[in-house]
């Protein structure tokens, strides 16, 4: 699947090149720190269901920010997960684990969670049309690299210990999009410094833009 065949939704999170990953305790801090994440450019956001009172800060934050940016929902574990999810305006959906049959019925594109070769191709073959390489950091950007050779087609985001002084690293060995969780957002959503995550959200972009030049 070429980057001109993506659906508009992927096409945007890869045009974003991260997906800003927001879990906490809970979803009170989700809207300031995304509207810091946006104004630095970065335009996907993955609200993780993990987070109390997530559903109602996904509709929120689908309401508050721009068209241009993609709201999804992270840690979809099942198909109340996603229809839940769905129904309060998530445009994709995230999970840690392959699922084919959540892949398979989802209205939005489904971004699985994968750790081998043999994951990612089932993921591809279920359509999804990106697929979480998780957790990304036990696993290293020379594995992507290697994965790549045969299956040039897959659309892979690395997700999970992955910081930011490794992004360039991780595009440069073919990845589409990374997802950032706690080196991006570190404690902003919990009281934090927005002074600080504004830095944090300029880097990453700076990064991306680096490694795309």
């Amino acid at each position: 699947m070429t980057d001109q065949n993506l659906d508009e939704v992927t096409a945007g999170v890869v045009r974003s090149g991260i997906v800003a990953i927001l879990r906490a305790p809970t979803s009170d801090g989700f809207a300031a720190v995304a509207e810091v994440l946006v104004e630095a450019g970065i335009t996907a956001m993955e609200i993780t269901l993990t987070s109390r009172g997530a559903i109602e800060a996904l509709a929120g934050l689908r309401r508050q920010l721009p068209a241009s940016v993609s709201v999804g929902a992270g840690t979809v574990l099942s198909l109340d997960d996603a229809k839940a999810a769905v129904d309060a305006g998530a445009e994709f959906l995230v999970s840690p684990h392959l699922d084919v049959s959540l892949v398979q019925a989802s209205p939005v594109p489904f971004y699985p969670g994968t750790a081998s070769p043999t994951e990612m191709f089932q993921a591809y073959q279920a359509g999804a049309p990106l697929v979480k390489l998780f957790p990304a950091a036990n696993l290293g950007p020379g594995f992507l690299r290697n994965v790549r050779g045969p299956f040039p087609q897959i659309n892979v985001m690395p997700t999970g210990g992955v910081n930011i002084e490794d992004i360039a690293d991780w595009l440069f060995a073919g990845a589409k999009a990374v997802g950032l969780g706690g080196p991006l957002i570190g404690d902003a959503a919990q009281g934090g410094s927005m002074v600080a995550l504004a830095a944090r959200a300029r880097h990453a972009v700076s990064a991306v833009a680096f490694a795309r030049s």
